[in-house]
């Protein structure tokens, strides 16, 4: 079986994480404008250096949860034939263990230098006083992809699903595109379709099968079922 996991805000909220993004397009009371998007940041790169500092902050008092380490556990019995696609920046899933592993929409524990858009591995508070490794510019951003800008890695993510066999999608809404077109792909390319949500996403009529409750739980039976049949 060769499988692509699509996960979202759904799969880190049960180990703490705030989702931050509220139905009426805020996040932690800031207007996603000002704090996810490049001319947000070209206005007031203070604030948006503090809003992800306290998010990168926050990693420091969670876990991966039951969620996190089925996936493992899938992947251990898969390899390379499961490939975990996470719109999340926080850094459970490798926390939990799993390699093979693409952040598309970037990671909190990363710094990027604006000039030579070198990427820096970082844990601490990051600020405008921060230099680059590489180049030496006080240059650094978030290494988190904002609206706008365009997520990591798709040719290797479109490659993935072309050629699956299962695309599995976790706790997305299913309001953020590319990722919420996935399942189109993967329908296209025959893949059995399958949603694990607390509520049906915004495309949840799409997935061929379809279950609703906690990833915690959701996830572990879906993997264990899986191990049951492939082995």
């Amino acid at each position: 079986m060769r499988a692509v996991v699509l996960t979202g805000a759904g799969i880190s909220a049960e180990s703490g994480i705030r989702t931050f993004r509220d139905a009426g397009g805020t996040w932690e009371n800031h207007r996603i404008e000002d704090v996810a998007t490049p001319d947000g940041y070209a206005r007031n790169p203070e604030l948006v250096h503090r809003f992800y500092n306290e998010r990168r902050r926050q990693l420091a008092d969670v876990e991966p949860n039951a969620a996190h380490l089925a996936l493992v556990r899938l992947e251990q019995h898969l390899g390379d034939d499961l490939l975990v696609v996470t719109q999340n920046v926080d850094n459970l899933h490798e926390r939990a263990g799993t390699r093979n592993l693409i952040h598309m929409h970037g990671e909190l524990n990363s710094a990027l230098c604006t000039v030579c858009r070198e990427r820096t591995p970082w844990t601490a508070d990051l600020g405008l006083d921060d230099e680059c490794s590489v180049c030496g510019m006080p240059t650094l951003r978030p290494d988190v992809v904002w609206f706008g800008e365009f997520p990591r890695m798709m040719d290797r993510i479109a490659a993935a699903i072309a050629s699956c066999d299962v695309f599995v999608s976790i706790g997305t809404s299913g309001t953020v595109y590319p990722a919420a077109g996935f399942v189109r792909d993967a329908r296209a390319a025959g893949a059995a379709t399958l949603e694990l949500n607390l509520e049906p996403s915004t495309g949840a009529t799409l997935f061929a099968e379809r279950r609703q409750g906690a990833a915690t739980e959701l996830v572990p039976d879906w993997v264990e079922a899986e191990l049951n049949y492939e082995f």
